[in-house]
């Protein structure tokens, strides 16, 4: 790594290495350890140091590349003193590849990291201290992904094109990928006849800037077309989506996942349930048995006639979907709140303002809140707090082994 002209040598000089104890990991994965800096610049204490792929409990030697105002960026150099739970990676690119943080650690200690990690999340965020589940884990370790993006810069004619996913610590620069270890073997098979194709065109000089390749897979087929329909099979369900379309891609952990949701929904007493965040009806068409009727909500209109589709095809009459106005999502509903549990599962910036107002305005009996960041979900499990929400259940879900990511549901009840 190039230094900085602007680089700030308070307390670490650039490339300066230094020997710190791993106490524990951040949510993005990395090791984070404190050190007293006393030298001919500074004395301070407790200086934080953050260092990826350093595990809970190791003594490592780490180089400085970038001082923050609160704390430090560092490569490990060397792992002193090893910790019991480290093992083998199984990829040859672990450590150069930003697309997995934990293959180096192993799984039962990634699920506890992850679940302490949560609760952390909801007494520094949300103000509060609640027992979080055991994060319930992934049925495959590896190969579970059924959907990958690789990537490309504009070709270069003096090198070779890196086809793959950014390297760890940068924005732009991308290693290159013959082979994911967290994607399904069907998508590796394709992922080899893609990355050969896209070479010869590349020579062919048919780029003349970087691109997004796509690789979804439907039981043992392999698509690579945005506008290709996908089946997914969830438990006895069918759905069919667009593969450009939205859709989780650890197809192995979802019937458990899905059933959880609607159960912790159907739990609150509610006899009717609305799936805010619907898409091509997932948890909405899951939950229907449970329930009198189901309404999903969505405001791509394509992904409601997905969802509408579903709901015939799987011969579920009780489901209805409509296409909702993003400054009116509840308008259309004729349901009673206090016998209404809501299902959203919001993109990764978590819930905004104008919905939370809609949400809260309606009052339904219980929500469960799905999310795939933790952090932006506790930062908006204070308004539900605010709103008169009792949090009764706090349970994470391992749907990406092997990467700092889970999703996490959370059960709000309305208060008397």
């Amino acid at each position: 790594m190039v230094k900085s002209k602007k680089f700030n040598e308070h307390p670490f000089a650039y490339h300066e290495e230094i020997e710190l104890e791993i106490s524990t990991l951040t949510n993005l994965g990395l090791g984070l350890g404190r050190v007293t800096v006393a030298n001919a610049r500074v004395k301070v204490e407790n200086w934080v140091v953050m260092v990826p792929f350093a595990l809970p409990g190791e003594r490592v030697r780490a180089r400085v590349f970038r001082n923050h105002k609160n704390f430090s960026e560092a490569d490990l150099v060397a792992v002193l003193q090893p910790s019991s739970h480290r093992v083998a990676p199984r990829c040859a690119l672990f450590g150069r590849c930003g697309g997995c943080q934990y293959q180096h650690f192993a799984y039962a200690e990634q699920l506890e990291w992850k679940r302490r990690q949560v609760a952390e999340l909801l007494e520094h965020l949300a103000g509060i201290v609640f027992e979080v589940a055991p994060v319930i884990g992934s049925p495959r370790e590896f190969g579970y992904r059924s959907k990958i993006t690789p990537h490309f810069a504009a070709p270069r004619p003096d090198r070779d094109l890196p086809i793959g996913f950014l390297r760890q610590g940068t924005r732009f620069d991308i290693v290159d990928v013959p082979r994911c270890e967290i994607a399904t073997d069907a998508i590796n098979e394709k992922l080899t006849v893609v990355r050969a194709a896209t070479q010869v065109r590349a020579t062919a000089g048919e780029f003349s800037r970087g691109a997004t390749l796509l690789l979804r897979a439907t039981g043992g087929i392999v698509t690579t077309d945005y506008d290709e329909i996908i089946t997914e099979e969830v438990g006895a369900l069918k759905l069919r989506f667009l593969a450009r379309d939205f859709f989780q891609n650890n197809p192995f952990i979802l019937p458990a996942f899905t059933a959880y949701v609607g159960g912790q929904a159907a739990a609150s007493g509610a006899r009717l349930l609305v799936d805010a965040y619907c898409g091509s009806g997932l948890f909405a068409l899951a939950a229907a048995g449970s329930f009198e009727r189901v309404a999903g909500v969505e405001i791509s209109e394509t992904s409601v006639a997905f969802a509408r589709e579903n709901a015939t095809a799987n011969g579920i009459a009780n489901a209805t979907f409509l296409a909702g106005d993003a400054a009116a999502i509840f308008a259309g509903l004729d349901f009673f709140p206090g016998d209404t549990a809501v299902v959203i599962d919001p993109p990764r910036k978590g819930c905004d303002e104008s919905f939370l107002r809609q949400l809260f305005a309606f009052g339904p009996r219980a929500v469960v809140y799905v999310s795939c960041d933790p952090a932006t979900q506790m930062r908006d499990l204070r308004h539900f707090l605010a709103a008169g929400y009792e949090l009764r259940a706090v349970q994470p879900f391992d749907l990406f082994p092997q990467t700092r990511h889970l999703e996490c549901a959370i059960t709000l009840q309305r208060g008397a």
